[in-house]
């Protein structure tokens, strides 16, 4: 491993936590611009795939097809958080397919409102596959499988042919073989892959260039718009998604992954970075992303000040104290 110390905290000037991790900035050829550490580190790409995922759908001209909103496809790409307005998109996404949501394979938690957001679901909450934070991209999965005949029970089975549309798309976008793609089972079910950090920045370098993607052009327009525009589907209420997204102002596509992993495109640039934090600490994430963005120099001062709180700088304990301190320990290294 070369992995590199990306976040350190420290109580009372003393070391107390250091989050290790990797870097890698990607235009939309494939060019590795900058790094820290490991910049083809092989993580798995868990929720930030979900874009890619779409293309098969996206490119049969799905959406059209059923009538699917800006805001539904936007939803293909979340890992929401099981809001009301999140659960009447993946709602209507079945409706328009004419699917019941016990159809969905991605099974029962609570929603992400509460377990992401650390606040304590009211008494007697219902919730149902709809709540879960990948339902909007098992919709769409499903949909693609009424769109073209494909059998529904077992959709997420690696050979079925949804399964292996998406691999070849997935591939393809990041200038990999299908073969080398490390195949794994994600929280939902579904197939996912372990790529090389570099690949994953490039594969949102080409998504954030949209209709100038030669090869996935009017598709990747169509999703990179959805996303910056509804970011509000594509995470939710207290989500740094949401909040990366509105401080881009339309340019940033940002999409983050479950055990650490970030990946934000620029549009405007037809860049991106991709990060994996090894722990999957998220305040680390969060902070190392808002560095980035800063050494990169993306952010102005409005931005700057926008994104203060994703690096929570400050460790403050139950009574409001400050007890200690977060801090970016990295540069990231130009090739």
């Amino acid at each position: 491993m070369n992995l590199t110390p990306l976040v350190q905290l420290n109580r009372a000037n003393t070391l107390e936590c250091l989050h290790f991790g990797a870097v890698a900035v990607v235009n939309a050829a494939g060019t590795l611009l900058a790094r820290a550490g490991d910049a083809h580190w092989l993580t798995f790409t868990r929720s930030t795939l979900k874009a890619l995922q779409a293309l098969p759908f996206m490119g049969t001209g799905g959406p059209e097809h059923f009538g699917f909103s800006q805001q539904q496809v936007a939803l293909m790409c979340a890992s929401h958080n099981g809001e009301d307005q999140h659960v009447a998109q993946v709602q209507g996404m079945l409706d328009k397919a004419g699917l019941s949501y016990k159809t969905l394979r991605c099974g029962c938690h609570v929603p992400g409102l509460f377990s992401l957001l650390d606040t304590a679901p009211p008494p007697g909450l219902v919730y149902d596959e709809r709540h879960n934070n990948c339902s909007g991209k098992h919709a769409g999965f499903l949909a693609y499988c009424v769109q073209h005949g494909h059998s529904l029970d077992d959709y997420l089975t690696p050979t079925h042919p949804l399964q292996q549309a998406i691999r070849a798309d997935v591939a393809s976008v990041l200038g990999m073989n299908a073969n080398d793609l490390v195949m794994g089972i994600d929280g939902c079910s579904a197939p996912n892959y372990a790529v090389p950090l570099s690949r994953l920045a490039r594969g949102y370098a080409r998504l954030a260039s949209g209709a100038r993607d030669e090869q996935f052009g009017a598709s990747f327009a169509a999703l990179g718009e959805a996303m910056t525009t509804h970011p509000d589907m594509v995470s939710g209420g207290g989500r740094n998604d949401l909040a990366f997204m509105r401080a881009g102002r339309g340019d940033w596509v940002s999409k983050i992954g479950a055990d650490g992993v970030q990946v934000l495109g620029s549009k405007s640039r037809r860049e991106a970075f991709a990060i994996k934090i090894i722990d999957a600490n998220k305040p680390a994430l969060y902070a190392a992303s808002v560095e980035v963005l800063d050494q990169l120099g993306w952010l102005d001062d409005a931005q700057r000040a926008e994104l203060e709180p994703w690096r929570a700088r400050p460790i403050v304990n139950a009574r409001g104290l400050q007890v200690g301190e977060r801090l970016p320990v990295f540069r990231l290294q130009t090739i």
